[in-house]
């Protein structure tokens, strides 16, 4: 299982919100490039960065906060928020990111989900963000009338390997997550599944591991330190 600490990207910023409230921010470093090599010395493998100003306005618009990233770490990041169109996928990975996830499009343009695995393969991964099993979009601001297991399975349909699936009303909580949620959603679609939303201790990341869950994004746990992501990736790698 990879975990994959969270940078949150908000006016170039590294914040956290609340159940993906933009009015429940906190700023936790205005060195985004300083947290990533951060998260890098502890032994981070991989990098989740999210634009949220992308996922809000529909196109991406923290390039100079994500390229400072890159420049900085060795280890790959994957980037989402605001990515809508072949052209702005392109544009994200051709700063060097190693994968771009695509979100609202998913719902309301499956042939574009389709169109860009043609074209960028494995580089493209589609995250679906649940609010009480409904399919939320534009930054988490709308809910949709689509469940998340029919998306699921429309999304393997087109082409994506790689989920990742965030319960919105635990985001920013440490309100602990319920790894079966994740697991039942990994069998019935044959995806793998990158868990998102709740993380708060080691218990959890033992609970998902044990799970067989793909891999755990985790943020608001490890900037409050309720989690070490030392011990967490120790744990990954011991279990």
């Amino acid at each position: 299982m990879i975990i994959f600490p969270a940078i949150d990207l908000r006016g170039g910023k590294c914040v956290r919100l609340i159940q993906g409230d933009f009015d429940k921010e906190t700023v936790y470093s205005d060195d985004p490039q300083a947290t990533a090599l951060k998260w890098q010395s502890f032994g981070a493998k991989f990098l989740h960065v999210v634009d949220l100003d992308g996922a809000r306005k529909g196109s991406p618009q923290n390039l100079d906060a994500i390229k400072k990233i890159l420049d900085a770490v060795e280890i790959p990041i994957e980037v989402g928020g605001g990515i809508r169109t072949l052209d702005d996928a392109e544009k994200v990975l051709s700063l060097g990111v190693c994968r771009v996830i695509l979100g609202s499009v998913a719902v309301e343009n499956i042939s574009l989900v389709e169109e860009a695995v043609k074209n960028f393969g494995d580089k493209i991964v589609v995250g679906i963000d649940a609010r009480n099993g409904f399919v939320a979009v534009h930054g988490w601001e709308k809910s949709s009338a689509v469940k998340v297991e029919e998306l699921a399975k429309k999304i393997v349909a087109a082409g994506v390997k790689t989920i990742i699936y965030t319960d919105i009303s635990k985001d920013g909580m440490l309100s602990g997550v319920n790894a079966e949620t994740f697991a039942e959603l990994q069998k019935i679609s044959g995806a793998q599944i990158v868990a998102s939303g709740g993380v708060k201790n080691l218990e959890d990341i033992r609970s998902l591991k044990a799970a067989k869950i793909a891999g755990v994004i985790v943020g608001k746990a490890i900037y409050t330190g309720a989690l070490d992501l030392k011990s967490a990736i120790e744990l990954v790698g011991s279990c």
